[in-house]
């Protein structure tokens, strides 16, 4: 298996074994089993060639309407700081490239932390990966589900509740056992 097969295998298994499993995300499930997920590990450590992959992906997602969804998994985004840099960015690039109301930009990576919380807070495993990921999703899609989703401003309620009940230990260990497997 290659590097990049590697990391999409456990990138999947992320989010099936945490993600769907869990309802982390409510509608996750429905488009793993519609296989309307893209993968794509963007390697190198080049921010521009990231920021071009983002609008390259939005155009791919333009162009084949039975993709719903694209994780765009960049290993070489090791540092939060930087991360979140790009994702600024990147939300700035996909504006100017008129993708506002189109494409949101969801974002994950293995040390997020929300701003404003203590790095060991359960409640940042809610957006931590096995490696930076962002995840750009179709709007409309999202704004059709969440008409027929009861309460959705609960969610991330709800997933911080869950995180913080089941604990870091918890979710280490997810981790873990898919950075340590082939997904």
């Amino acid at each position: 298996m290659s590097s990049d097969e590697l990391i999409i295998s456990q990138t999947q298994a992320w989010v099936q074994r945490l993600i769907v499993k869990y309802t982390i995300c409510p509608f996750a499930r429905r488009e793993l089993e519609r296989r309307s997920v893209r993968y794509v590990v963007d390697n190198g450590d080049d921010v521009e060639a990231h920021l071009e992959r983002v609008v390259s992906e939005c155009r791919i997602l333009d162009e084949q309407p039975a993709v719903e969804t694209t994780l765009l998994i960049i290993p070489g985004l090791s540092s939060f700081a930087d991360f979140l840099d790009v994702i600024t960015v990147a939300e700035q690039l996909m504006s100017m490239s008129g993708y506002d109301g189109v494409y949101q930009l969801a974002h994950f990576h293995p040390d997020y932390c929300f701003e404003g919380e203590q790095q060991d807070d359960p409640a940042n495993y809610t957006n931590r990966a096995p490696y930076p990921t962002l995840h750009l999703l179709r709007e409309a899609s999202m704004e059709e589900v969440l008409k027929q989703t009861p309460d959705p401003e609960q969610i991330p309620l709800r997933n911080i509740e869950f995180a913080r009940r089941k604990g870091a230990d918890f979710f280490e260990c997810i981790l873990a056992d898919i950075r340590n497997s082939e997904g």
